[in-house]
């Protein structure tokens, strides 16, 4: 399962393929989103979520990306221990087990 979380409480500025292709597979329940969310916390194997202004869920994962605007904050994320790997125009086709 591949969770989404998105802070506010719709997409903004999306390209309409992208917003066909999360539609799919949202549709296909290959996706879900959760909107007005933001990560509190990583953790090895879960994520910390707060969910509006009152919810905190802890979700289980085996991977998180970020992806963090237009510009990653690269040298305080190195210096919390966060590995950085950038890839610019790569698509990921299958996640290795």
């Amino acid at each position: 399962q591949v969770i989404l979380s998105y802070r506010r409480d719709a997409f903004s500025r999306l390209k309409v393929k992208n917003r066909e292709n999360i539609t799919r597979a949202m549709e296909e329940q290959k996706l879900q989103v959760i909107f007005n969310s933001n990560l509190l916390e990583i953790q090895e194997d879960k994520v910390i979520m707060k969910i509006g202004e009152d919810v905190t869920r802890s979700i289980e994962n085996d991977l998180v990306y970020i992806f963090a605007g237009g510009e990653l904050p690269t040298q305080f994320l190195k210096k919390v221990g966060v590995e950085i790997t950038k890839r610019f125009g790569y698509t990921v086709r299958k996640h290795a087990s």
